[in-house]
């Protein structure tokens, strides 16, 4: 009995570092199982390479079991699983996760029902010790499965409570102005931008950093939103079809505002057609007294037929058949310059926010601004002191470098206006990138053009992950950039190596997008 309670407990020690690595990439998928079985297979050859020993550790445990009987047996089995344990608990200790598991209410839960799985797969396991060492390695990623089956009702029941109680404030609150704001990329920073107009005027609430799900707005209703508000500044994401119509359903603003369309999340959505309507559900939802804000610089916003006939407004930084567009631009390395043009109102604007894409985004804050009635005065004063909006084109100094931070940008468009901006830069230009993903059967080719679009704009190329970057060294080379001056490494943090060894106090560094580590390989 003795030798069976070591055994499990020897059993539990190897599963705990794959469990505790199969919920977090669980995570990281957005606790989608469709997700994960796509990321499963697409990783299972360097998954295979990674584990060479605890896999070696395994096949001693089948072997020394099968061989040999009795303590001779034991002692090789629990020898196999005590080694695995103890490397893989030594090996994630040296790493250094992009996003870490978070523990929230869901993840623990999901840890207590894993655990009872596990320990049943181990009660089974000791009528067959041998097999312990492929248990350990393979049982936590089988148990995600059933593990989520059983956590989903209660999950859905817990969302559906809170939901329940963040719609009944709102119901309450008749007075607030709400404002809903969607697109493929530009949304946190067109409400950042927003938010410093309005608040001036109005007691105003964000959701913030990235709360654009209906959990994240839940919950920023439920803990944030009070009497004295006046206006809710709302972000809202989606990566399926009908997310934007559920989050419209949900808050129902009465302004809303379409920052962008591209060919972001093409897996999950499966056209760009799919892309389009949902993301103008913004604007097809809204009440018959609402107010629509459009960016008619994007192809696919200006030819998307309306049905709805509130009233609305366009902007853009290229067209001029727009209620606001910007002229007499100056681009620097600091920020820009220009002026808002909105019929017979000529109005100059000066802001720390980098590149063309910013523009756009002041564009759409300002017309909302000017809705609501906020001052020119108070928008000159908010446009010039707003502070720079985190990983987003942030200009910062690390260590004595300069970066530009847009670490959070994962979209064609912001790409290319980010080496846009990279090229404006004085010094050496580096860019660290990742690439982009959830693109779709166009991912290669828009990577393979991202590269192609260094040339001239970057000296220097830290290519991050083998795999998801051979589109972008493809294009480096189809482009003739000089290959001597790009690496392909496994890792941010030997990126970051590479940098502070070689680049100067004057060179800029771009870091483009920032792949969870489930999507870094």
């Amino acid at each position: 009995m003795i030798m069976k309670i070591i055994m499990a407990a020897a059993a539990a020690f190897a599963m705990l570092v794959p469990a505790k690595h199969a919920l977090h990439m669980f995570q990281q998928n957005r606790y989608e199982l469709g997700r994960l079985y796509k990321w499963m297979k697409e990783s299972f050859s360097t998954s295979f390479s990674h584990n060479t020993v605890p896999l070696a550790l395994a096949v001693i445990c089948l072997i020394g079991g099968m061989l040999f009987k009795g303590i001779i047996g034991t002692v090789i089995i629990l020898a196999s699983l005590v080694m695995m344990g103890l490397y893989q608990y030594a090996d994630e200790r040296k790493k250094n996760y992009i996003k870490p598991l978070v523990y929230t209410a869901r993840v623990k839960r999901q840890i207590a029902v894993m655990a009872v799985l596990a320990a049943v797969v181990i009660l089974l396991v000791l009528r067959v010790p041998a097999l312990a060492g492929f248990c350990a390695l393979l049982a936590p990623w089988l148990l995600v499965w059933p593990m989520a089956l059983i956590t989903s009702p209660l999950e859905a029941a817990i969302r559906q409570k809170y939901l329940n109680e963040a719609k009944q404030i709102l119901k309450d609150h008749r007075d607030l102005i709400k404002i809903g704001i969607t697109g493929s990329f530009g949304k946190t920073t067109t409400k950042n931008i927003m938010q410093a107009m309005i608040s001036e005027q109005y007691n105003s609430l964000m959701t913030p950093a990235s709360y654009n799900t209906p959990m994240g707005i839940t919950r920023t209703i439920r803990e944030m939103l009070k009497p004295i508000h006046r206006v809710f500044v709302c972000e809202m994401g989606a990566d399926h079809v009908g997310d934007i119509t559920e989050l419209m359903e949900f808050v129902q603003p009465q302004i809303g505002v379409v920052t962008s369309i591209g060919p972001q999340h093409l897996n999950t959505f499966g056209s760009q057609e799919n892309i389009t309507k949902e993301k103008m559900q913004m604007i097809e939802l809204l009440p018959a007294d609402g107010f629509g804000i459009l960016n008619y610089d994007n192809d696919f916003i200006r030819n998307y037929q309306i049905k709805n006939s509130v009233e609305r407004v366009t902007y853009g930084v290229h067209s001029r058949d727009v209620d606001y567009y910007a002229d007499e631009i100056t681009y620097t390395a600091s920020g820009s310059v220009f002026t808002v043009v909105h019929g017979e109102e000529r109005v100059r604007l000066e802001t720390k926010l980098l590149g063309e894409l910013n523009i756009l985004n002041i564009l759409s804050a300002v017309a909302c601004a000017r809705h609501l009635g906020v001052d020119w005065k108070v928008i000159e004063r908010a446009v010039r002191t707003m502070k720079q909006v985190e990983h987003r084109l942030e200009l910062k100094i690390i260590n004595g470098h300069r970066f530009i931070d847009d670490a959070f940008n994962a979209n064609p468009t912001g790409s290319a206006m980010a080496l846009d901006v990279l090229g404006m830069m004085p010094g050496r230009r580096w860019i660290v990138t990742p690439g982009m993903i959830d693109l779709g059967p166009k991912q290669e080719e828009i990577n393979k053009n991202f590269g192609m679009n260094m040339k001239g704009k970057a000296d220097e190329v830290i290519l991050v992950g083998r795999s998801q970057t051979k589109p972008i060294y493809e294009g480096l080379q189809e482009a003739g950039f000089d290959m001597d001056h790009v690496s392909v490494v496994d890792k941010v943090n030997e990126a970051f190596a590479v940098i502070y060894q070689t680049a100067d106090a004057d060179d800029t560094i771009l870091l483009e997008n920032d792949l969870p580590d489930a999507f870094n390989h």
